[in-house]
């Protein structure tokens, strides 16, 4: 049974937090999904990962390409999971399901502490991921480092 890790971002945005969570992931041996709500910001993301750094590079891809189940991380906005990830990260408020987080590894959830409308999907999806069973953690970088604050 996995569990699902809540990533409040407050001093470094998406494009800086994602590419380090990916190499923790890839480095417990996940292949990952990376899920979002419009294709055009899955682009945007896609080529931030791509000018990373080359000794810091991640191997992906995005859905509906070929070779997309071959792709160790998988950027997609749609609910399935064609490259078998055994971890989710969700970014910009997609959706996530109690049934996800305890069929898989790891469920992230990355979302901007400095917005009042991400702040609020965010609670509600811890909400009703707690309410539904999922055990749950809740990650703050406020204080320069990331802290557990929270554990249900």
């Amino acid at each position: 049974m996995g569990a699902a890790y809540f990533y409040h971002l407050t001093r470094g945005p998406v494009e800086v937090t994602l590419p380090m969570l990916l190499g923790k992931a890839m480095g417990a041996g996940w292949r990952v999904a990376v899920r979002g709500r419009d294709d055009q910001r899955m682009a945007w993301l896609d080529e931030k990962l791509w000018l990373g750094p080359d000794d810091g590079f991640l191997p992906h891809g995005r859905a509906g390409q070929p070779h997309e189940a071959d792709q160790p991380v998988l950027l997609t906005t749609g609910p399935d999971i064609p490259n078998g990830a055994t971890c989710l990260m969700s970014v910009d408020g997609a959706d996530v399901s109690p049934e996800e987080v305890t069929a898989l590894d790891r469920v992230c959830v990355l979302f901007d502490g400095n917005d009042p409308d991400a702040l609020d999907v965010a609670r509600g999806q811890w909400k009703a991921l707690t309410d539904a069973g999922c055990s749950a953690q809740y990650w703050s970088e406020e204080s320069g480092r990331w802290e557990k604050k929270a554990e249900k």
